[in-house]
């Protein structure tokens, strides 16, 4: 990595870490909208800068409202685990952001029973599927609708084109 690149990481960690911190009363719980989440769908543009970035971010983030090593740990590796996974299959963008909520619903949704009563979804489910289920239809609302959106908007904007005017390798054309 370049001192671009680092540079990039560590913003994206902040961009991150500041957006689980100051919108925590929705970025945790059994039923919540990790906005921050949105960042994830940018390694398809932005690359290894931004998987970093956002397994970082999280680390922070999670760290700060300290549920539990479990969550430090498994928190942000859910987080490059999706981030790689959508970098992997950018070309594809929209089914990636899908594949990368998964990811994120079926670790996070994993353990995070263990510290919160799952939500009541109108069916009966174990506890831990219920929590996956919780979790992975917000991670859809932040990384595939948001998420994509805003990939979507910085590309059509051609503020892509600028980034690359500046030494920023971009991955999507």
């Amino acid at each position: 990595m370049n001192v671009r690149e680092i540079s990039l990481t560590a913003v994206v960690a902040a961009l991150y870490a500041a957006l689980v911190i100051v919108l925590a009363p929705v970025s945790f719980g059994p039923i919540q909208l990790r906005v921050a989440d949105c960042l994830i769908p940018l390694a398809a543009l932005l690359g290894w800068p931004v998987v970093f970035g956002v397994g970082l971010g999280a680390l922070v983030g999670n760290a700060y409202y300290f549920l539990g090593p479990l969550d430090v740990v498994l928190g942000p590796l859910a987080n490059l685990l999706a981030a790689a996974l959508i970098f992997k299959l950018r070309t594809r963008l929209l089914p990636a952001c899908f594949a990368g909520s998964l990811v994120i619903g079926f670790v996070v949704g994993g353990y995070l029973w263990v510290f919160f009563p799952p939500p009541e979804l109108g069916f009966s489910l174990p506890v831990w599927a219920a929590m996956m289920v919780s979790l992975t239809l917000s991670s859809l609302v932040a990384v595939a609708v948001i998420g994509y959106t805003l990939v979507t908007a910085i590309r059509s904007s051609g503020f892509s084109r600028l980034l690359e005017s500046r030494g920023v390798r971009t991955y999507l054309k």
